[in-house]
């Protein structure tokens, strides 16, 4: 991992699979971090372009390792954002300036961040749990599209092996 530069922000990856607690974690290290710096969360999710995009959003070429090296460059991101209701490239979205982005979602640890990441985290959850936690959170919107999903998320885990990038891995209990 790099240490950060002159300019640019700190840039903490924080994946995992669809339920596993990433968002709850970007948010909570966000706001513990809040007092003390300007912190941005980058939710990867808003890159997929769609249920089908996973590896578009994350691989060598993506959005995701995209706005990583914009941020090294000048502690800004631009791209334009998913539009989950229409299933359409939505509006242009940005990132930054700020001292730490905290980059959540599944695929956040792919090889094409990884080298850009000052911190990797991964977290882990049983897929009962996981699935029980997803489901709450996104309902009916997500429930047709669990096992599609699952099926681009063990393709990413596969080829990337995101676990064994990871700096910190959080094994959450189930209950």
């Amino acid at each position: 991992m790099s240490g950060p530069g002159p300019g640019r922000p700190v840039l903490i990856g924080v994946d995992g699979r669809s339920g596993a607690g990433k968002t709850v974690l970007a948010d909570a290290l966000a706001a513990r971090l809040a007092p003390f710096a300007r912190v941005a969360v980058l939710r990867i999710e808003s890159m997929y372009p769609g249920w089908d995009g996973l590896a578009a959003a994350v691989d060598e070429g993506g959005p995701y390792p995209a706005a990583l090296r914009a941020l090294h460059a000048d502690g800004t991101a631009a791209w334009r954002a998913w539009d989950w209701h229409r299933g359409a490239p939505g509006e242009p979205t940005a990132i930054g300036p700020a001292d730490v982005v905290v980059c959540e979602g599944v695929g956040a640890l792919s090889a094409a961040a990884r080298p850009l990441l000052d911190l990797a985290v991964w977290l882990e959850l049983e897929t009962p749990a996981r699935r029980s936690r997803a489901l709450a959170r996104d309902g009916e919107t997500y429930a047709p599209h669990w096992e599609r999903w699952a099926a681009h998320e063990e393709a990413y885990l596969a080829r990337h092996d995101p676990r064994a990038a990871a700096d910190l891995v959080v094994r959450l209990p189930s209950a």
